[in-house]
């Protein structure tokens, strides 16, 4: 480790701010530091507005708080990518660059920024190691918000190189868990097969229908493991590049689908729509380096697809 966290003070609980504390990952390490001698806080939106740099700024001159998590930011599905490119190029730079700026000129002991697996070349070589970002073509349904994110890992270094800042990126391979998006437009692929299966159960319907072939693979890590990792990450890793944040394990889109069809409990029939993109055909994250350092998940994926499913169903209650 090339820089040390240098805490205020030692015999007071740590002020960590979590922003984005209302969104799936926010409302995770909200969770996660509970179990942690801190003081969270939060703000709402209507109080400051994150893309707003001289908001940001006065809170965090206000709030003092030792320890950030930048968790905040615009995110969803492809076809909310495809259809909200500018949206989502401008509000996730907006975001980061606030908050990592005010950071430095706040003092903030530490920072946490939370990137994407979406930042690596379309055909880098898998499983994905760290060091292949920027040697290659981004997948172009991701590009802009795949931009913001590799803006927000480059300011982290940056700030560190001449400022002496410990700020880390970390880069988590695709999230779910309660608290996701459940719409079928702007939603990622496991919330949205959750609730389209569901709502086949109760329609009795026959059939659903998926996008593309199914084959692509994917990896999925739970939400409360990734809020965990961050954690970890905090407390134990103070480096300039970024860590993967994953599981190591892969499912192809089919296979997730008949997953969540057993756990809902629908037996009907499962169609795929080939005339719909089908995106990467691999993405799998090398998490090794988080592994060598002590973390491993703990929720697979069928026990993970469960706790989800509960949860969407008590916000139908």
């Amino acid at each position: 480790m090339d820089i040390e966290t240098q805490r205020r003070n030692p015999q007071a609980p740590q002020k960590v701010w979590v922003a984005g504390h209302s969104g799936m990952l926010g409302s995770a390490l909200v969770r996660r530091l509970t179990r942690e001698a801190v003081n969270v806080i939060t703000v709402e939106r209507q109080e400051v507005d994150l893309e707003d740099q001289s908001a940001v700024l006065g809170w965090l001159r206000a709030t003092k708080p030792s320890e950030i998590y930048v968790a905040a930011a615009k995110v969803g599905g492809i076809v909310a990518n495809r259809d909200l490119p500018a949206e989502f190029i401008y509000r996730n730079l907006m975001i980061a660059t606030n908050i990592i700026n005010a950071a430095r000129e706040t003092d903030v002991d530490k920072l946490v920024h939370v990137a994407s697996s979406a930042i690596y070349p379309r055909n880098a070589p898998q499983p994905i190691v760290e060091d292949a970002l920027m040697t290659g073509p981004i997948d172009s349904e991701h590009l802009p918000y795949a931009v913001a994110k590799i803006a927000g890992i480059t300011m982290c270094q940056a700030y560190r190189r001449q400022y002496g800042c410990n700020f880390i990126s970390a880069a988590p391979t695709n999230i779910y868990g309660p608290g996701d998006d459940f719409d079928l437009t702007s939603g990622h692929v496991v919330p949205a097969i959750i609730r389209k299966v569901h709502e086949a159960k109760l329609a009795d319907a026959p059939q659903i229908t998926v996008w593309g072939t199914g084959k692509p693979m994917r990896e999925f890590l739970h939400v409360d493991d990734v809020a965990d990792a961050l954690v970890f990450l905090m407390k134990t890793y103070s480096d300039e590049e970024h860590v993967n944040v994953g599981c190591g394990e892969e499912i192809s889109i089919l296979d997730l689908t008949r997953m969540v069809c057993e756990t809902v409990e629908y037996e009907g029939k499962i169609v795929q729509d080939i005339s719909k993109p089908d995106g990467m055909a691999r993405k799998l994250m090398n998490s090794a380096k988080l592994q060598s350092l002590g973390w491993a998940p703990k929720i697979g994926i069928r026990e993970g697809i469960k706790q989800t499913y509960d949860w969407y169903r008590g916000t139908l209650q």
